[in-house]
């Protein structure tokens, strides 16, 4: 793409019509920008269009926008990670090098909205390729921040720190490696020593300003610049202490400390966001002497002393103010690193402690405006910052935590100060409740954040209050009352509180109060029936000692109906029509409930309405899992107990599960197969017309193309594999199966699906149907032994040729692999078989490949015959190696798969529907011990040949195998002779 007048038309009007309100011209445009970030120099010339003065400059801000984004998706290569990410072509070595030249005059020079985007691209390119690839970025930043500096331009250094900061981020976010501290070095010794430069000159500047009673105006640069600085500092110092803060820490300390006791209140006091300006550069302050007070605390001590003075002082005067909140959080956590630490005794005395609860913790727990608002008004991100365990710094959240630091050294005395500040609290709900209620909200909160984690397990403990009595007392009341929308937030924390405790409530009195938390499950309030179906959800996975549920269907029984009821009416509420806290209680309740066919009806009825609504736009992951989940657990728990249900099942689900195939709802798409498999894996052959034309779809390679599919797609293959078998025989269709598993096994990303679909071939079909196919089967795997041998892969590789075994007899084996190259069998077993089979994990898994293995050397002509005697010995040390060493003995430790957690968005990935999921079939049902299979036929052989084994054994088994084998052989009175 050359730069001219065409170029610059083209872009102007492509980047103009990107900003209609019409949706036609809109899309036209993004088609044609599209279209053109394939051409060579796209880059540049975007980059130069927003280096147009005479373009207006809302059209300059999107195209900067579209660099920034084309920055992002270009200028690195791929990475390893990420194989489903569409592979877009690189900007070119010499694009980049011209690009690299024009961004940062152009960001400096550009009006500040575009200056953010361009400094954000800058910080891309930094990130790949800073410093080691540009190396002259550092230099040109610091000779122009110092001439910016010398002319007291501080919309230049302002925008140099900004990009600076941006760049020296990964110093706070990366493993420490020896890379990254050879990149720290450079970044300190290049710009050390001018960041203290620009930090002091600006430091005299705002007492100038201040001292001569300067506009505001002329402040909020120079603040503005101070705060960068901050930034800059913590990034430099986030890994270790670099010699040069060390020397001239007390001038970085000096002006820090300054920052937070003077008040500026020409900014503060003069409207706008003057104090949040202010606010932030005391917040950077506070993150700083945090991180020097947790990783320099020797070298810190010095000013600690007047840094708690001036930080208590600060937050004394912030907590009596409803805003302020990242100052208020970052001071009180500074409090509370320097409370677990060895200068604890600050806070030792009992008025200093006191004062701290009457200063800083009640202000920041009793509930403010804000959180009525938000509780109101946006009940999702309430919920988000209330629930335990949320990673959201709140002010109530934080001043606990406070607490909790102090009571590390002095447990009893703050234990006792709160159990006071409690119990007065009540007494002051209890002299006018109407307008008092939030001191009892702020002695529920109290109870429940200060709550400890029991080790090991999910219950709490409190020294604070007997939380029996407090729940008769407190808690039960609220739950009771009948109008289920009077003071709705006092009712959430009893909800809270009844959920945090479940473990210590004894199940008479917690039995008693479950319809009550039914009934609050028709609360107007978002909160409260999200907090009541998340009580009853918690409830319900209560186990007592020993792992036995403490709640079971028939204590349910009675309430189910209205339970159901109200959860799906919960579902009809406005912003609730897709509460993930609702759903999973409905998925829990059904998972546990003895299902009748009165209930079974309408929570199918009522499922498949709410999943026709959300086909239409798939936008809550979790609830929509849950969702899943719920229906594949219905469909699974009825129809095992009443076959009858199925034919019912499909008549509801299957226009819903068509909906999501013909509108191509992709995100629903693993999930509706999962079900498909489950509802073909319930019926009883032959199987209804309407599999089968999904089973034709389903051979067609165009299916596959999507990789998150492909789990699910295996997992529908194999249910028709197992249910209709014969059905292969017909038009090729083998063939079509196969052409599959070679797609899915020649990719180390989809090798285990492969073999899913190969293994179920195997155990389904007579050998007399895949013979005329095993060429072709093992061309693909030796093919693929040879390009890439994973591990994964190996491990299938054996559990295939074992399963091949048992369900078709060696001979069949060895014959079918010898078939494609001679000899090739005993070349496989000793290079591949004998040295991974301890890698094998997984009972069943264990147990076909051990009595494999064993059938092989007692029974397989191949490997009795004495010339092989070695490869005999070598294949019985393995086996005795897999059957006698404990797992963690025999492989390394694999990575653990994440779970689905509430934070899941839609992706590539696949997500696994657990109550929809394939039941592991055992081929091998007769044989129960593996190992006494192994004494058993090696006694037999023995026997057979006295005398030939014992040297074998003695000549390649290792001698701990050797003490393990005779040992096994003894436990079942057997030998080998």
């Amino acid at each position: 793409m050359e730069w001219n007048a065409e170029t610059l038309q083209f872009l102007s009007q492509c980047f103009l019509h990107t900003l209609s309100p019409q949706p036609e011209p809109r899309r036209r445009a993004e088609a044609s920008l599209t279209e053109a970030t394939d051409r060579p120099n796209y880059g540049l010339a975007v980059l130069r269009l927003v280096a147009e003065a005479a373009v207006d400059e809302p059209i300059r801000q999107a195209a900067a926008v579209n660099f920034k984004n084309h920055l992002r998706s270009r200028w690195a290569p791929v990475a390893p990670g990420e194989a489903d990410v569409p592979a877009l072509q690189q900007i070119p070595v010499p694009e980049k090098d011209q690009i690299k030249a024009l961004i940062v005059p152009l960001m400096l020079s550009s009006a500040p909205r575009i200056q953010s985007q361009l400094s954000e691209a800058l910080a891309v390119i930094g990130k790949h390729d800073f410093p080691r690839s540009w190396p002259a970025l550092l230099p040109e930043l610091k000779a122009r921040l110092e001439k910016a500096g010398e002319d007291s331009d501080y919309a230049t250094v302002n925008g140099i720190l900004t990009t600076i900061n941006s760049i020296f981020k990964k110093f706070r976010y990366q493993y420490k490696t020896n890379d990254l501290l050879l990149d720290l070095k450079y970044c300190l010794d290049n710009f050390a020593e001018p960041l203290l430069k620009i930090f002091k000159r600006t430091a005299a500047l705002i007492d100038n300003v201040a001292g001569s009673g300067g506009q505001a105006a002329n402040l909020r640069p120079l603040i503005e610049s101070q705060r960068l600085c901050c930034r800059i500092f913590y990034s430099l110092n986030f890994q270790e202490l670099p010699e040069f803060f060390e020397d001239h820490m007390a001038e970085w300390m000096g002006e820090f400390q300054k920052y937070l006791s003077v008040k500026y209140p020409t900014l503060e006091d003069g409207g706008g966001d003057g104090l949040a300006l202010v606010d932030e550069l005391r917040s950077a302050v506070c993150e700083n002497i945090s991180l020097y007070m947790e990783k320099n605390e020797e070298e810190f001590q010095g000013y600690l002393g007047g840094f708690v003075e001036a930080v208590w002082s600060l937050l004394v005067a912030v907590s009596a103010s409803s805003s302020r909140d990242r100052l208020t959080v970052t001071a009180i956590k500074f409090l509370t690193t320097v409370s677990t630490s060895v200068h604890h005794g600050l806070f030792a005395r009992d008025d200093v402690l006191q004062q701290i609860c009457q200063s800083i913790v009640l202000p920041n727990v009793i509930l403010r405006d804000e959180d009525e608002e938000l509780f109101e008004m946006n009940y999702v991100e309430f919920i988000r910052r209330d629930m335990e365990g949320s990673d959201v710094d709140t002010r109530r959240r934080i001043a606990c935590e406070l607490l909790k630091g102090i009571a590390t050294h002095y447990k009893e005395k703050v234990t006792q100060l709160i159990s006071s500040q409690i119990q007065s609290s009540l007494a002051l709900f209890a002299e006018n409740p109407a307008i008092n209620w939030k001191y009892k909200d702020c002695a529920i909160y109290l109870v429940v954040s200060l709550a400890t984690k029991r080790a090991g397990g999910t219950s709490v403990s409190t020294d604070l209050v007997d939380v029996e009595s407090f729940f008769r007392s407190v808690i039960v009341s609220e739950l009771q009352k009948q109008d289920v929308n009077a003071f709705p937030m006092l009712k959430a924390g009893a909800l809270k509180f009844f959920t945090m405790f479940r473990y210590q409530i004894s199940k008479p009195i917690a039995m008693a109060l479950i319809p009550d938390v039914v009934r609050l499950l028709g609360s107007e309030s978002n909160v409260v029936h999200s907090y009541a179906a998340s009580c009853i959800e918690k409830l319900l996975l209560v186990k007592d000692d020993g792992g036995r549920a403490r709640y079971t269907s028939s204590d349910i029984s009675p309430f189910l109906p209205v339970l159901m009821t109200n959860l799906f009416n919960a579902l009809g509420k406005p912003e609730s029509e897709e509460n993930p806290y609702v759903m999973k209680c409905i998925m829990r309740v059904l998972g546990m409930a003895d299902i009748s066919p009165e209930v079974a009806s309408p929570c199918i009825s009522g499922l498949t309405s709410v999943l026709n609504k959300v086909c239409g736009n798939p936008k809550t992951p979790n609830f929509n899992h849950y969702l899943f989940e719920a229906v594949a657990i219905l469909v699974r728990r009825s129809c095992e107990k009443d076959p009858s249900l199925i034919s019912a099942f499909e008549a509801s689900l299957f226009p819903s599960l068509q909906m999501i195939l013909e509108n191509d709802v992709t995100e629903f798409f693993p999930y509706a197969f999962q079900l498909l498999a489950q509802l073909v894996e319930l019926n009883r052959p032959p199987i209804p017309q309407p599999y089968m034309q999904i089973f034709e779809i389903l051979l067609l390679p165009d299916s596959w193309k999507r990789s998150g599919n492909v789990p699910a797609l295996v997992r529908l293959l194999q249910a028709f594999l197992q249910k209709a078998p014969q059905e292969l025989s017909r038009e090729g269709r083998l063939t079509q199966v196969l052409g599959i598993f070679n797609k899915l096994v020649s990719s180390p990303s989809t090798d285990e699906q492969g073999f899913y679909v190969l293994n179920t071939v195997v155990e389904n079909l007579g050998y007399d149907v895949i013979v005329p196919y095993m060429g072709h089967i093992w061309a693909s795997l030796f093919t693929r032994l040879q390009n890439s041998k994973t591990v994964k892969f190996l491990k299938s590789f054996i559990i295939f040729m074992s399963l091949l075994l048992v369900k078709h007899g060696s001979q069949n084996l060895v014959d079918s692999m010898n078939a494609v190259q001679p000899n090739i069998f005993l070349v496989i077993l000793e290079q591949f078989w004998i040295p991974n089979l301890k890698l094998i994990t997984g009972s069943l898994e264990l147990k076909l490949t051990s009595v494999a293995s064993t059938r092989l050397i007692c029974e397989s002509p191949a490997l009795l015959d004495p010339a092989v005697s070695r490869l005999w010995g070598k294949l019985l040390d393995s086996i005795v190696t897999l059957l006698s060493r404990p797992e963690q003995d025999r492989i390394e430790e694999e990575a653990d798969v994440p779970d689905f957690g509430d934070n899941v968005g839609y992706g590539a990935t696949f997500v696994h529907l657990h109550n929809a999921g394939k039941k592991a079939e055992d081929p091998l049902k007769d044989i129960k011990d593996p190992k006494q299979f192994l004494a058993t036929l090696l006694a037999n052989l023995s026997a057979s040949l006295p005398g030939r084994f014992p040297q074998v054994i003695t000549e390649n088994l290792d001698p701990a195998n050797q003490a393990s084998l005779l040992q096994i052989c003894t436990s079942y009175n057997l030998s080998i002779v």
